[in-house]
């Protein structure tokens, strides 16, 4: 049996608290789910085609129940008011180092070039399950946007918060455009729920389920993460010291 870092972490779930949301926070633990950004990042661009495709599966492999991860509905009144217009006024907006920012509604989204895919979400907590997501790819957005030559890094900042710090997570152009990445608005055949993040989710299919960034209002192009949060390039990065590269 091949031991890799998404075996690893998923079968530590024993020792995960509070679901996806935390991470025990023993020193075991922190030295496998930090094992040193660099180490771990350089590795893996260097053993692994970050080009490749996640594992896709059939229909009848999709799991009878999907859990929720992270929060399962933003507390604004903002948010509250797109639900119940089902987010008819709702924009994603596309900005930062572009040279066409964009407001994009999710009517245009659903209109646009799509992708469906059936994928397996493996949370840091311990658990699994394959569902299918159809959504936009994002690096038709950035293409639509103008990406500049000087972005690196692609932010993801959302309608829900931890303790009023608004979620954020991000990525790098090579994830950024993958296939696979797309701003998922359908799941398991139907418009993607609230608790699983409507309107839109991330879906970086390779990588760990709190790369997934839910209820996604702003998609920002930066060239460096120091100005994000913390500067580690993400909420849980920043606060519970997970590794900033979650590829498997």
């Amino acid at each position: 049996m091949i031991l890799t870092r998404r075996s690893l972490v998923v079968g530590m779930g024993g020792l995960a608290v509070a679901g996806c949301d935390k991470i025990n926070g023993s020193p075991a633990v922190q030295r496998v789910l930090g094992l040193g950004e660099r180490a771990t990042y350089s590795a893996q661009r260097l053993i692994a085609d970050r080009a490749a495709l996640a594992p896709e599966f059939a229909a009848s492999q999709m799991s009878p129940i999907f859990r929720t991860n992270g929060n399962t509905m933003p507390g604004s009144d903002e948010f509250a008011a797109h639900v119940a217009s089902n987010f008819a006024d709702w924009q994603l907006k596309v900005d930062g180092l572009v040279a066409r920012p964009l407001s994009v509604s999710l009517a245009q989204l659903r209109a646009a070039p799509h992708r469906t895919q059936i994928t397996r979400h493996d949370c840091v907590e311990g658990w699994s399950a394959i569902g299918q997501w159809t959504g936009t790819p994002l690096r038709l957005l950035l293409q639509q946007a103008g990406l500049s030559s000087n972005a690196r890094y692609i932010v993801f900042h959302c309608a829900d918060d931890f303790d009023g710090t608004p979620y954020y997570e991000s990525i790098d152009l090579v994830d950024a455009m993958h296939p696979q990445t797309i701003l998922a608005w359908g799941m398991n055949g139907q418009p993607l729920a609230v608790p699983h993040g409507a309107p839109i989710r991330v879906r970086i299919e390779r990588q760990l389920g709190y790369k997934q960034a839910k209820y996604v209002m702003r998609v920002e192009a930066v060239d460096s993460l120091a100005r994000i949060g913390e500067g580690k390039g993400g909420y849980w990065e920043d606060v519970a010291n997970y590794q900033w590269y979650a590829g498997i």
